[in-house]
C-alpha cells in the first residue's frame, strides 16, 4: 500500500514537471526562432534580463483561457501569452507582466488581463513598483467584448496605482489600439527601436480612411513618440537596452510613495568646488551653453539620468544623486530656442515635477529663460493653459524646492521657473543672473518709446537707455534687496549650496487645504 501510494505521488509529480515544462516552452521552437529572427527576445528571455538573476518568482503559470468561440475551444496558448511575477531588481521586490507574442501574438483575452490584475493588485497591496513589458497584436478579437473588459481593468489598475507606486512599461513589440492607453497612463515608457510600435489606428487603416500613407515606423516608432509626441521617455536600441535602464531608473525610485528614497553610498564630496562653473556664462548673453553641463558638474560623479531627452529640448528634466540621495532635476537650456518655454516644454516639465512630488523626490531647478515662445502656433496650440500647467505643479508641490538662476529670467517665465512666490523654499543666483519684467532692449522700447523718438540720435539715444536698465535691473542685486532672491552665490560654490540645502530641508512638510484632488489645466 505504501508503495503504491509512492509510485502515485511520483505520477502526479512527474505529471505536474511535465505540464509546467510544456508552458515553460511558450509558442514552441518555431515561434521562439521568428521572434529571435526578428531581433527580440521572448518574455522568458527578458524577465530573466530584468530581474536579480533566480530571484523571479511566477504566479498563475497554469491559467488557461475559456472561451470556445471561433476554434478556440481547441486552442492551447501556453501561460495564457502572458509572464506575471515579482522578483527583485537591485534587491528591491517588483512586480512584473510581460507579455509572449509567441503564444497567439500575446493577444490579450479575458484570462491573459486577469493574470495582469491580479500582480497589479498584489504590487499596490504590496506597495511596489509595476513593470509592464508590452509585446501583443492586441485584443483577441475571438474573444470579444471580455477582451475590452480586461484593458479596461488595466486602466482603472493604472489610474488607482497612479502616484501611489512607481509604474513603468516598455513597449518592446506591436502595441496598438486600446492596449496604447496603459502606456500612457503609466510613468515612464519605455520603447525598444525598430521593434516598439505604439497607434491608435495602423497604417493599413489611416490608409483606407483618409487616404494618408505612412509606414508603422514613421507612424508609431520610438524615435517618432520620443521626438515628435513625446509619449516616449526612452527610445532604446535593443531588449537589453531598455531593460538596463528600466533598471537604472528604478534605482532613483522609492517602492511607493509612502517609502523612503533609496539612497546609495557616495565617494563624491559635499565640499566639491565646481570650478567650471565659474567661466561657463559666455561674456555675451545672447549666446548659448550647454545647461546639461551645469547639471552633470554639480551631480555626484557627474552622474544624471535624462527622460525625455529628445523632446522639448529647450527643456531639461533628470535625475541626479545627491550625496546618495535622488534629486528631480528642471532647467531651461539655452542650447535650444534659448531655453524659452513652450507647449512642449511646459509639458514635460509639469509632468516630471508631479512625479517627483508624487513620490518625494526633492526639486531642483536651474532657470535661464528669456520668456515664452511667441506667435499664433504657440498660442493657438494653447500656451496659456499648457504654461499653466507649469504654476500648478510648482505651486502644487510640496516636497523640497531649491532653484538656482545662472542667467536670463524674464517676465512670467521667471515666475514659472519656480521662483519664490511658487513656493520655493530657497532661491540662489549667480552673480551673471538677469532678473527683469523683459530684457533691456524691449522695456525700453516700451518705458522710453517717446525719449527715443524725439531724441536727435534715437540710435544712441536706444543704446544709452540700454545700458541705464541694464545696470539696474539686469543684475540679482535688486531682486536680492527685496528678498526675492535669498542669496547671490559664486556659481563654484553652487553644488556646496545645494548639498547643505537638501540636508536642512530633509524632513521639510507642508499641509495644504483639505480637499479630494486639485483641478490641473490640462
Amino acid at each position: 500500500m505504501e508503495k503504491d501510494q509512492k509510485g502515485l505521488t511520483e505520477e502526479k509529480l512527474d505529471m505536474f514537471e511535465e505540464n509546467k515544462a510544456n508552458l515553460l516552452t511558450m509558442g514552441g521552437t518555431k515561434m521562439v526562432r521568428k521572434q529571435h529572427d526578428l531581433g527580440k527576445l521572448t518574455a522568458r528571455e527578458r524577465i530573466d534580463l530584468l530581474f536579480d538573476p533566480g530571484s523571479f518568482q511566477e504566479v498563475q503559470l497554469f491559467v488557461k483561457h475559456r472561451s470556445t468561440l471561433l476554434g478556440l475551444a481547441e486552442k492551447e496558448i501556453p501561460a495564457e501569452g502572458v509572464i506575471t511575477g515579482f522578483g527583485r531588481i537591485n534587491g528591491r521586490t517588483v512586480f512584473a507582466a510581460a507579455q509572449d507574442f509567441t503564444s497567439s501574438g500575446g493577444s490579450l483575452g479575458e484570462m491573459h488581463a486577469k493574470k495582469i490584475w491580479k500582480v497589479m493588485d498584489m504590487a499596490l497591496s504590496a506597495r511596489k513598483p509595476f513593470v509592464a513589458l508590452n509585446d501583443s497584436g492586441g485584443a483577441r478579437i475571438q474573444e470579444g467584448v471580455p477582451s475590452l473588459e480586461g484593458y479596461g481593468g488595466i486602466f482603472y489598475r493604472n489610474t488607482v496605482g497612479s502616484g501611489y507606486i512607481p509604474q513603468i512599461t516598455a513597449v518592446m513589440g506591436p502595441t496598438a489600439g486600446g492596449a496604447v492607453y496603459s502606456p500612457a497612463l503609466t510613468d515612464w515608457v519605455f520603447m525598444v527601436k525598430k521593434s516598439g510600435f505604439m497607434y491608435i489606428t495602423g497604417p493599413d487603416v489611416i490608409k483606407a480612411v483618409i487616404g494618408e500613407e505612412v509606414n508603422h515606423d514613421d507612424l508609431g516608432g520610438a524615435n517618432t513618440h520620443a521626438t515628435k509626441s513625446g509619449v516616449c521617455h526612452f527610445a532604446t536600441e535593443s531588449d537589453e537596452d531598455c531593460l538596463t535602464k528600466i533598471r537604472m531608473l528604478l534605482s532613483y525610485l522609492p517602492d511607493s510613495c509612502h517609502s523612503p528614497l533609496p539612497i546609495t553610498s557616495s565617494t563624491d564630496s559635499p565640499d566639491r568646488d565646481c570650478d567650471d562653473l565659474d567661466t561657463i556664462i559666455p561674456d555675451r548673453t545672447n549666446r548659448a551653453y550647454d545647461m546639461k553641463r551645469v547639471i552633470a558638474t554639480v551631480a555626484d560623479g557627474g552622474v544624471m539620468f535624462e527622460p525625455h531627452e529628445l523632446w522639448a529640448k529647450n527643456m531639461v528634466v533628470a535625475f541626479i544623486r545627491v550625496m546618495g540621495r535622488p534629486v528631480g532635476v528642471i532647467a531651461n537650456n539655452p542650447r535650444f530656442n534659448a531655453g524659452v518655454l513652450d507647449v512642449q516644454a511646459s509639458d514635460k516639465a509639469s509632468r516630471f515635477i508631479r512625479f517627483c512630488d508624487a513620490f518625494n523626490i526633492p526639486l531642483l531647478t536651474f532657470s535661464d529663460v528669456p520668456g515664452y515662445m511667441p506667435g499664433t502656433h504657440q498660442e493657438w496650440s494653447g500656451i496659456i493653459s499648457h504654461g499653466a500647467k507649469l504654476l500648478h505643479a510648482y505651486s502644487e508641490a510640496t516636497v523640497p524646492k531649491i532653484t538656482v538662476v545662472t542667467r536670463k529670467d524674464y517676465g512670467g517665465a521667471y515666475i514659472a521657473m519656480c521662483s519664490k512666490q511658487l513656493g520655493a523654499d530657497y532661491v540662489m543666483a549667480w552673480p551673471t543672473a538677469e532678473i527683469a519684467v523683459m530684457g533691456a532692449e524691449g522695456a525700453c522700447n516700451i518705458i522710453y518709446r517717446k525719449e527715443i523718438a524725439e531724441a536727435t540720435d534715437p540710435v544712441e539715444k536706444r543704446k544709452e537707455l540700454v545700458r541705464s536698465y541694464e545696470g539696474q535691473f539686469n543684475n540679482p542685486y535688486f531682486a536680492a534687496n527685496l528678498g526675492i532672491i535669498d542669496e547671490i552665490i559664486r556659481p563654484r560654490d553652487t553644488r556646496r549650496r545645494i548639498v547643505s540645502l537638501l540636508e536642512a530641508l530633509l524632513n521639510k512638510t507642508e499641509v495644504r487645504l483639505p480637499k479630494k484632488h486639485n483641478n490641473i489645466p490640462l
